[in-house]
């Protein structure tokens, strides 16, 4: 979902240095409370992180920086700049809350009225900016996926920098550093810390994923005694007995029907979303296993096939699905739902195209947008998208042979907000979870909005049953009543609805959208330019073929009235229609390249995806430029 000025740094001839913006902000986390600035950073290689803490891409990068900070430790300071999508991400105590769930280490700076964003001509969730020694921009990178990259440009920095005499060693340690990094590494193993998703047992314990513990706590069915835990609290990847077990910010949680717990020899799946892995549990001897996954992050190609041998996305929820046969898996990573057959050890692609956003369609064509919640109701998957604020669903289509794709309530990639009544016109804020309620209604853990919501399918019309919450992500159903994992409030609390049937307020919130404001662009042709510029010691590798790829797509699909479909040109012509207001354009581009300084090169695919809001005026700009990696254009 990206932007920016168009860098075409292929050719050699010099460039004139882009002067770094000094950092502001309204508050600062990991330095003590101080602010920091380029001035005070000068000699130190400075990495700025635009993220927002909703965006699974922007937690993505999260992970690909921690080994870069270790590894350049005396000569690199990270600060995130988080400048917010949803309007609840703004709030310092959402801010906050997201550096602790996602033991953010390094300076973070809350941006919320986006000035650092705009002074860096950001466009986009994630973006990363590097500065020089000498508070110059040296390079701008969008997406995920450019740890190696990064790697090059700043071994390449160091070695310039010293020998010019500019380069300052020495680890950087604010004051307050340390102590965050030792409680962003766990240590509440007494309590919960960001819990995200529960399961009850048929027993009636409650298994609560316990994601900032890196842990599963098993409660029993007062939801309040803590029998035991798997996992020993400690961010990694273990297999083994349930206290040397380790996970990474695990989420989603389902129970295995008894027949197939016992052929599998576990019976609780868990989505070990920081890994990209699935793991099971034998809840009678407390072993865990990794059942699908390679723990590497998927990227591109195959994403079906033997389960170990296929590489998985931040798999945010699970469920079993007697419809589908097999366990359905929420990939926030890419925007799909994948099927995991225990039996087999089997996993497939089961709908969604890896492009974001809302389209309702055949499980194959449709659109989806870090799907993140699942529930079952009978032949129906009901499933909440965070990005697009909506509640959807899956169905038999009407062969019966396939699956089809609706949305009961959610608009697009861009409006959302706290609005009840009918549901073309009700509104959430960021949903994380879901449940079908005792009486057949369901409920949304309406996460941004801090609420719980109600869906009545017979009526079409949305409720609000609480608010004031903290955080909620998931509701659980047990037999003393429902419960909402209140995350932020690292506790689960009773709904408090009332009766089963009470069907909770009508709340008139106002339509809201993303602060991110739209690209104008003339109607008619407007050329579209995806610069990509291998990083140092790569170059594009055309040894079998085109070395680019880039598909473009709109929505609503009249938006785009020529050049749409893929090809291998990373410019193309669209034409734009003139009697639409406005939309999203879709764009996905990839580049192979190699590295051109071995025998036996090591060679990658650099992929991202953009949803470009765009606005249509006769005014309008005749070009789209987009950068996939680069420097900056003078």
């Amino acid at each position: 979902m990206l932007l920016t000025p168009v860098v075409s740094v292929e050719q050699s001839k010099p460039r004139a240095r882009v002067r770094a913006p000094e950092l502001t902000g309204d508050a600062w986390w990991n330095t003590g409370g101080e602010p920091l600035t380029l001035a005070g950073l000068r000699g130190k290689i400075v990495l700025l992180d635009f993220w927002t803490s909703g965006c699974v891409n922007c937690l993505h990068v999260l992970d690909e920086l921690r080994p870069l900070e270790e590894e350049f430790a005396d000569v690199l300071v990270t600060v995130g700049v988080h400048s917010p999508k949803f309007a609840h991400e703004g709030g310092r105590d959402s801010v906050a809350a997201a550096v602790g769930r996602l033991g953010v280490d390094h300076p973070v700076v809350s941006d919320p009225d986006m000035s650092l964003w705009q002074q860096y001509a950001v466009k986009a969730w994630p973006t990363l900016v590097v500065v020089d020694p000498e508070g110059y921009v040296a390079h701008v990178a969008a997406g995920e996926g450019h740890g190696d990259a990064l790697r090059r440009v700043i071994g390449d920095l160091v070695a310039l920098h010293e020998e010019k005499g500019t380069l300052r060693r020495g680890a950087f340690d604010p004051s307050e550093a340390a102590r965050a990094a030792a409680d962003n590494r766990g240590g509440w193993l007494d309590g919960l810390r960001f819990p995200s998703k529960a399961v009850v047992t048929a027993e009636g314990r409650v298994l609560v994923a316990d994601t900032a513990n890196h842990s599963i706590a098993e409660f029993a069915s007062d939801v309040e005694t803590l029998l035991r835990r798997f996992g020993d609290g400690r961010r990694g990847s273990v297999d083994g007995a349930f206290d040397v077990a380790r996970f990474a910010e695990p989420s989603g949680l389902t129970l295995l029907p008894t027949h197939v717990a016992d052929r599998v020899g576990y019976h609780l799946l868990i989505a070990d979303t920081a890994n990209h892995l699935l793991r099971g549990v034998d809840l009678r001897t407390g072993a865990v296993r990794t059942v699908a996954g390679t723990g590497r992050q998927w990227r591109d190609g195959d994403d079906s096939g033997p389960a170990l041998d296929v590489d998985l996305t931040s798999p945010w929820d699970v469920r079993w699905w007697d419809v589908a046969g097999g366990v359905v898996v929420a990939m926030a990573g890419n925007h799909t739902l994948g099927l995991f057959d225990p039996i087999e050890g089997t996993i497939s692609r089961f709908a969604g195209t890896t492009v974001e956003g809302l389209r309702d369609a055949p499980a194959a064509e449709a659109f989806f947008a870090q799907t993140s919640g699942l529930a079952v109701a009978g032949d129906r998957l009901w499933l909440v998208d965070a990005e697009t604020s909506a509640l959807r669903y899956v169905e038999r289509d009407d062969t019966g042979d396939g699956f089809v794709v609706g949305t009961a309530v959610g608009h697009d990639l861009f409006t959302f907000g706290h609005r009840d009544g009918a549901a073309d016109s009700a509104l959430f804020q960021h949903p994380l979870g879901i449940t079908v309620l005792p009486d057949g209604a369901i409920g949304v853990a309406d996460t941004y909005n801090g609420a719980v919501r109600r869906f009545d399918p017979d009526t079409g019309e949305v409720t609000t049953l609480l608010r004031d919450l903290a955080e909620p992500s998931d509701l659980v159903v047990t037999d003393s009543g429902v419960f909402v994992v209140e995350s932020a409030a690292h506790r689960l609390r009773p709904l408090d609805s009332g009766e089963d049937d009470s069907e909770g307020e009508v709340v008139d919130g106002a339509e809201l959208a993303v602060r991110r404001p739209p690209t104008v662009l003339a109607p008619g042709q407007v050329r579209l330019t995806v610069t990509f510029v291998p990083p140092p010691g790569e170059k594009l590798d055309d040894r079998y073929g085109p070395s680019t790829r880039l598909e473009v797509s709109a929505s609503p699909p009249e938006l785009l009235v020529d050049g749409g479909g893929v090809g291998t040109d990373l410019e193309r012509t669209v034409t734009l229609a003139s009697d639409v207001e406005g939309g999203v354009l879709q764009v996905v581009a990839q580049a192979a390249s190699c590295a051109t300084d071995a025998e036996h090169p090591v060679c990658r695919i650099t992929r991202q995806d953009w949803g470009v809001p765009v606005r249509i005026e006769s005014q309008g700009a005749e070009g789209l430029p987009l950068v996939m990696a680069g420097t900056p254009a003078e």
